[in-house]
């Protein structure tokens, strides 16, 4: 603990230090329940990371990831938009945000954002596919009036 001004220890540091250690276990944790199939739990703890450091890209990466995987197709596309918009480069983000927008059946939404990933990385056959897929969906709902 250092010392704070007139001698008195400064408890700021050590709260500080403490909270970044508890926000990196919360991370490192989620990313771990995740790796094993418990996206429930680690989007519980990654939500927590996430409130104490809002502006940390690879913690709000990792909460879309949980809430993707358990179903939370909304808040998975805020998270993932929120790094797209701070990263424009970002192509799991911008992949990310319009697969989790096509699964609310957003396939007009999803479109362009998986456009992006895919022109960023068209090595990436999960990228195309998931274009192509919506905009099948899109043809298929032209032609029916749906």
């Amino acid at each position: 603990m250092s010392e704070g001004p007139g001698g008195h220890q400064d408890s700021r540091n050590r709260d500080s230090a403490g909270e970044n250690n508890d926000v990196h276990a919360w991370y490192r944790r989620g990313l771990d329940l995740l790796g094993k199939g418990s996206p429930a739990a680690a989007a519980n703890l990654l939500q927590r990371a996430a409130a104490e450091v809002p502006d940390s890209r690879s913690v709000r990466e990792a909460l879309a990831r949980a809430q993707f995987n358990t179903g939370h197709y909304t808040e998975a596309a805020d998270n993932f938009r929120v790094n797209a918009e701070a990263s424009p480069t970002d192509d799991y983000a911008h992949f990310g945000l319009g697969l989790s927008l096509a699964r609310t059946g957003d396939h007009a939404g999803a479109a362009p954002w998986l456009a992006l990933a895919a022109a960023m990385r068209p090595d990436r056959k999960a990228y195309n596919d998931a274009l192509r897929q919506v905009r099948a969906t899109l043809r298929a709902r032209r032609r029916t009036g749906g």
